[in-house]
């Protein structure tokens, strides 16, 4: 079991999460810096409309859903997303192997990391501009 350090600047959403489950389903360890520096690419407003949304159905304490406003936890649920059967057996299991972080902790500083960065598009959002 190793562990795997991805950067998350300038990198797409989706991609990354997708490159993580499968990661962590073969049984590694994934660490996710800079979170608030992931993007999504699309149109802005429909974007930030979308997210704007989903925080709005929050239901009761007891209930969710609840779409959290900090950068790490809204990457961590879209990888969880992409994990089979996040709350029993081999999901549960890879879940568990998930850390996300915003910035980078004196303890990753200067370790050698995954860059998944792509030239920017016109049309992204950083994670940062959604979870305001």
């Amino acid at each position: 079991m190793s562990i795997k350090i991805i950067d998350g600047t300038n990198a797409v959403l989706g991609r990354l999460a997708s490159f993580a489950a499968k990661e962590v389903l073969r049984g590694e360890d994934i660490i996710v810096l800079n979170s608030e520096r992931i993007i999504i690419t699309g149109n802005k407003k429909d974007i930030q409309e979308t997210y704007k949304r989903k925080r709005g159905k929050v239901g009761t304490i007891q209930v969710g859903p609840k779409v959290s406003r900090r950068a790490d936890l809204l990457i961590k649920r879209t990888i969880r997303g992409m994990l089979p059967g996040h709350k029993e057996g081999r999901g549960r299991e890879a879940y568990k192997r998930i850390r996300c972080y915003v910035g980078v902790p004196k303890e990753f500083e200067g370790k050698e990391s995954i860059k998944m960065s792509k030239e920017r598009t016109k049309k992204f959002v950083t994670i940062k501009y959604v979870t305001q």
